[in-house]
């Protein structure tokens, strides 16, 4: 039985395991191969470095054990091919001198899991498996699809990938413009499962969220005339800057209008709205520089009383009308409830649900019980806030609509 890794440990492999994958691409070319290559090398620290202790270079120790488990296969597949001693001579000896590079491996990957050869889903969908550390069903219920379907197209990403004989490298620039809306969404989304987990027991993934601001950080070193960056970044450090607030000692969900703001973390405000300064005048506004605006307007309000709602609403309906997912119109239907009225945002749910554009989640039902009790409707808040708590797979969240149900359930009573 493989010991369970303490937290600390669980954060270094989690850092540590796109960088590894990263390396053997670049040897080995085979990613579904190098994919099982590196679990295995995290499988074999998990269960030895607790009684061992950590390595002076644990990256090292994990390309190590990783690529020896690759020049296996190799040497295997070879001499099914009797071609053993030519392949075992291209590959070489794997020495942890030659380990390090200059560049970034992680953002190489991304750049290399979103390339043109791949659809803008599938890419998005194998950058969060292979770099963002998310499971199928993780990634499957960010892009609203079933696990089987994910799974899937995941897989026939790798194969392309390992078909196309794409180069492990960062690409030329102007490659790097045409694949970077795909790259700025994986980041957005990592960044997402980050600030709030779609399951577990934790509502945050710290780890994450750090990992997503420091690669969009490297990104905009690579591009650093792109506002949309600016923007993206604007709106993670923002968002990341309420997380102290965000949970109370149990770890128990605190929503947004409940925060003490005095938690907030004004260092990352401030970066934030100078990087918002800076992002709106360059040019063609897009959707990360209005979201980030929009934080911004949250960060700004002394309380949530002051919230400009008008303001906030306004940019909604421009943000809708450029990128009108899902989660935009739920959002913007919340933000029309705060100007005009509950009546109005259940109005714009019920719509957002019978479009059948966000199946088997819980947003819809958790959004539409607020405003339910904010209009005075307490039974349907209640329904609705029971129906949210059992689509959720978020322990944090589940426990939090369960108790606001409750808490409805004994005022009526």
């Amino acid at each position: 039985m493989i010991p369970p890794a303490s937290p600390t440990l669980e954060h270094l492999l989690r850092d540590l395991a796109p960088r590894v994958l990263a390396s053997l691409l670049r040897r080995f070319r085979d990613f579904a191969a190098a994919e099982d290559a590196v679990q295995e090398a995290l499988l074999a620290a998990a269960s030895q470095w607790p009684a061992q202790g950590i390595p002076e270079n644990p990256k090292a120790w994990l390309i190590q054990v990783a690529a020896r488990r690759m020049a296996d296969e190799v040497r295997a597949a070879a001499a099914r091919r009797r071609r053993e001693s030519e392949t075992a001579a291209h590959l070489g000896v794997l020495s942890p001198g030659s380990l390090d590079t200059e560049q970034d491996d992680t953002l190489i990957l991304f750049f290399m899991c979103c390339h043109p050869a791949l659809t803008p889903s599938s890419a998005i969908a194998l950058t969060l498996r292979a770099v963002g550390g998310l499971n199928t069903a993780e990634i499957a219920r960010a892009f609203l699809v079933p696990e089987s379907t994910m799974a899937q197209r995941i897989s026939r990403a790798k194969q392309t990938i390992k078909t196309s004989k794409i180069p492990f490298a960062l690409p030329e620039p102007a490659e790097r413009t045409q694949r970077l809306r795909s790259v700025l969404h994986v980041l957005y989304l990592i960044f997402n499962e980050g600030y709030t987990a779609s399951s577990g027991d934790d509502l945050h993934r710290p780890d994450l969220a750090a990992e997503a601001i420091r690669l969009v950080r490297a990104v905009r070193q690579l591009v650093p005339a792109e506002p949309e960056i600016l923007g993206l970044l604007a709106l993670m450090l923002l968002t990341d800057a309420r997380r102290h607030a965000r949970t109370g000692p149990g770890g128990e969900l605190i929503p947004l209008d409940q925060q003490n703001r005095q938690l907030w973390e004004q260092s990352q405000i401030a970066e934030g709205l100078a990087l918002v300064a800076e992002a709106l005048p360059s040019g063609a506004v897009g959707p990360y520089q209005l979201q980030a605006a929009i934080a911004a307007l949250h960060d700004e309000a002394p309380t949530a009383a002051e919230t400009d709602w008008p303001q906030i609403l306004a940019l909604y309906e421009v943000l809708k009308r450029i990128s009108p997912n899902p989660v935009i119109v739920l959002n913007h239907a919340v933000a029309a409830a705060m100007v005009h009225g509950p009546e109005t945002g259940i109005a714009l749910l019920d719509a957002l649900e019978q479009s059948g554009q966000l199946p088997h989640t819980h947003r819809i039902a958790a959004a539409r019980a607020h405003l339910y009790e904010r209009a005075g409707n307490l039974s349907s808040a209640i329904e609705n806030y029971r129906l949210a708590a059992a689509r959720t797979a978020s322990v944090p969240e589940y426990t939090y609509l369960v108790a606001q149900a409750a808490r409805l359930t004994e005022g009526e009573s």
